[in-house]
């Protein structure tokens, strides 16, 4: 077997062929094609060779109307492209990069082929990002040639290019290839060879586990598709991506990762298999989790499982003053909103004087509220003036809701709701903020625990528009429709959940987070490398460990130590990586510490 030769000269890659011109190779030809590279196009089929051209005339045009082209420069760049289906017509590629279907034998077939067609320096590339680019290389007469270069979809508005290399893969071609990608205006990060690599590796496992929540019924599509938007910031829900992706190809991707890590998260969801069969593949098939208008649309259509906006069937009890428990930032976030809404609020802390802090808080929001044009002052003072800080629980006995959010400590909320069970009048509604915790064990520390809900919202308050409203198996009804109105009058978006760890946003995000911080532990990837693809690759506002070093290190080590101890799954075990930095007192931006270092304040 060769081995890399890292002094090889490799040629300028001028010229490059693209093999394989479905809608991803179709979006590398035209992004090779707008950065003054000669392509040449190669496909089995001569209709998708035809389907290709049109697609770049297409698109090409839409860039003039747009102003981004002239019709000289789309004339040129058209011009570079050729298109065929022989594969000789690769002969004077300096690099070809395969985008074939995820198949070892499609692929390792392409690979044999090219060896006696290209010139020995020509880097060749697999497009994969399910596959073993080491497999593909050993197969190779030129293995230290191999490399992954995993464009995302759509190739010509994301910025992402994993750059794969393997054992075998020569310097010299990683360095050729990543320059490339820099040419194109893209943002390359290098990987090493593993299923998924790093984007999909993190996103396919969240994506999974997003399907495995559904098909237990704990959530609602749209509401799981709701709350990692609303709660994450992210472009899309998890069911919803799936669908653009193509069901199937997910499922191809985590069997994949289920083959190399044996991961109980990697293993594909049962309603994956049966959807993929059932050729109900996603949006281009006009029906996966969704359903479609037409194959291959984005629009959504109602379906039988749509949720009908008919009303509740259970009224809600009336509620017109609040109590808010609790002095820090979740609380005094809470007291705003509430306040914003209209409600009297009853702001109650351990003492008078914390109380008056929190309220001297919200006054300092209200002021940046008004300072920035989004409400006036006279707005701000009457809001401001709903707000009654006290430093005893007694003032909540005519509360019509208490909502409490103190520490996320289970013993310390037994005893406030067993303190607020004694203080709140009957048919009070009383709710707990936690974002880990049983919501059950707040409830049974009451002797009402059908009055008992959890709203977790998320920070900060005023402006994160998701609560998820959670229900034990002891909560009324018409305790859950008060809440969902009350949610309505303060402008959240609430979304339904069962009683377990982490929700849904807290179930689905920490073991993305903690998958993360494995990859580093275990060499696989940089910190920066880490977060630029999946902010460019996954479309997340930050990176995984800017996030965690945001939320706070011990913080994110509770949450998923909650989430080991419910579901026993290895796969969810802490990583020792974040345990440590959690011993040393590394917690992230409140201790200038964490993933990173910060200037210190």
């Amino acid at each position: 077997m060769a081995t890399p030769q890292s002094d090889t000269p490799l040629s300028p890659l001028r010229t490059v062929a693209v093999v394989g011109l479905g809608t991803m190779g179709t979006g590398i030809a035209e992004v090779l094609a707008a950065a003054g590279r000669d392509v040449i196009g190669i496909d089995v089929s001569e209709a998708q060779a035809a389907k290709c051209v049109a697609a770049l005339e297409a698109s090409t045009a839409r860039a003039v109307g747009r102003g981004r082209l002239t019709e000289q420069q789309r004339a040129e760049l058209l011009a570079r492209v050729t298109t065929g289906t022989d594969l000789s017509a690769a002969a004077g590629a300096d690099l070809v990069i395969e985008v074939a279907p995820e198949s070892y034998e499609i692929k390792q077939q392409i690979f044999r082929e090219l060896d006696g067609i290209v010139r020995p320096e020509t880097v060749l590339a697999t497009g994969t990002n399910a596959l073993s680019v080491t497999r593909l290389a050993a197969d190779s007469a030129h293995p230290e040639r191999v490399l992954g270069m995993h464009f995302f979809n759509p190739a010509p508005a994301m910025k992402l290019v994993e750059v794969v290399s393997s054992v075998l893969t020569a310097p010299a071609a990683v360095s050729a290839v990543t320059g490339l990608a820099l040419d194109l205006g893209k943002e390359p990060v290098a990987v090493g060879d593993r299923p998924g690599f790093v984007a999909d590796g993190l996103l396919f496992g969240y994506l999974n586990q997003a399907a495995a929540m559904y098909e237990a019924r704990y959530a609602s599509r749209e509401d799981i598709d709701a709350a990692m938007r609303l709660g994450c910031g992210l472009p899309m829900g998890p069911l919803a991506l799936l669908d653009l992706i193509g069901i199937d190809t997910a499922r191809t991707v985590l069997d994949a990762m289920y083959a190399a890590s044996r991961d109980r998260l990697h293993a594909p969801a049962p309603i994956l298999k049966q959807l993929s069969e059932a050729g109900l593949t996603g949006r281009k098939a006009g029906r996966g989790f969704y359903t479609y208008e037409t194959p291959g649309s984005g629009t959504v259509v109602e379906d039988a499982l749509t949720p009908r906006a008919d009303g509740a069937s259970v009224a809600g009890r009336p509620v017109r003053s609040v109590g808010v428990a609790g002095s820090g930032t979740m609380a005094s976030g809470i007291a705003e909103v509430f306040a914003k809404a209209g409600f009297e609020v009853v702001l109650a802390a351990r003492s008078e004087e914390k109380a008056q802090a929190a309220k001297a808080r919200i006054g300092k929001s209200l002021s940046r509220s008004v300072d920035r044009g989004r409400m006036t002052a006279e707005a701000a003072a009457g809001t401001l003036d709903l707000i009654r800080p006290t430093g005893t629980y007694d003032d909540f006995a005519d509360v019509d809701l208490a909502v409490e959010a103190v520490a996320e400590d289970l013993e310390v909320k037994r005893q406030l709701f067993a303190t607020l069970d004694k203080v709140c009048k009957p048919g009070a509604v009383l709710a707990t903020t936690t974002s880990s915790l049983p919501v059950v064990a707040c409830a049974r520390a009451t002797s009402r625990p059908q009055d008992v809900i959890g709203m977790h919202f998320f920070n900060p308050a005023p402006a994160m528009k998701l609560v998820e409203v959670v229900r034990t198996v002891l909560t009324a009804d018409d305790v859950h429709a008060t809440v969902r109105e009350v949610c309505a009058k303060i402008r959240k978006h609430a979304v339904d959940c069962g009683d377990r760890a982490g929700f849904i946003v807290n179930a689905l995000l920490f073991p993305y987070l903690n998958n993360a911080v494995k990859m580093v532990q275990e060499h696989y990837a940089t910190l920066d490398d880490i977060d630029a693809a999946m902010k460019l690759g996954g479309g997340y506002p930050m990176g995984p460990f800017e996030l965690l070093d945001v939320v706070g290190l011990d913080v994110s080590l509770a949450i998923e130590k909650v989430l080991h101890r419910e579901f026993r799954d290895p796969g969810l075990a802490p990583a020792p990586l974040l345990e440590h930095l959690v011993a040393a007192g590394c917690l992230g931006r409140k201790t200038g510490r964490g993933f990173r270092e910060y200037a210190k304040r």
